[in-house]
């Protein structure tokens, strides 16, 4: 098992690794405005966020999507962990794990002072993950949105 930054040759293994979580949250894929949306964040001129995938051999097997938010109160970068995803079939392997520690050490290597994420309600799965790497819900802070 190896993890390698997302690469331009990579971004269909990446797409799929999408869709495979998209179908495990029961939210709908990703679409072709989307994806080509996703090239250019990831691999244009102006990178908005960075990934990278887990091969086994060559096969993609998961991926973890992070950037950089900013804390004012401890006057440093805050690593953001937006997806981290192995598939169903090859989880309890420590790719998880990696890919976690993976971001963890970019974070800690750019001086950041947190790494942030957020997990859904009902995935006890991923929760119990998070808490077996010493992370600890922030209940008391509700997640709010709005639409652009």
């Amino acid at each position: 098992m190896s993890i390698q930054p997302l690469r331009e040759q990579d971004f269909p293994a990446f797409v799929a690794l999408l869709n495979a979580l998209a179908d495990y949250e029961k939210l709908p894929r990703p679409d072709d405005d989307a994806r080509q949306r996703l090239f250019s964040d990831a691999l244009g001129e102006r990178p908005r966020f960075s990934a990278a995938l887990a091969w086994d051999g060559d096969r993609a097997v998961g991926y973890a999507i992070w950037f950089e938010t900013y804390s004012s109160f401890l006057a440093r970068p805050t690593m953001h962990l937006e997806d981290l995803f192995v598939l169903e079939e090859c989880r309890g392997q420590g790719i998880g794990t990696s890919l976690f520690s993976f971001v963890e050490e970019l974070g800690r290597s750019s001086g950041c002072g947190r790494m942030e994420w957020q997990v859904l309600d009902w995935n006890t799965t991923a929760q119990d993950f998070y808490r077996k790497h010493e992370a600890t819900p922030m209940n008391e802070w509700i997640l709010f949105r709005k639409l652009l």
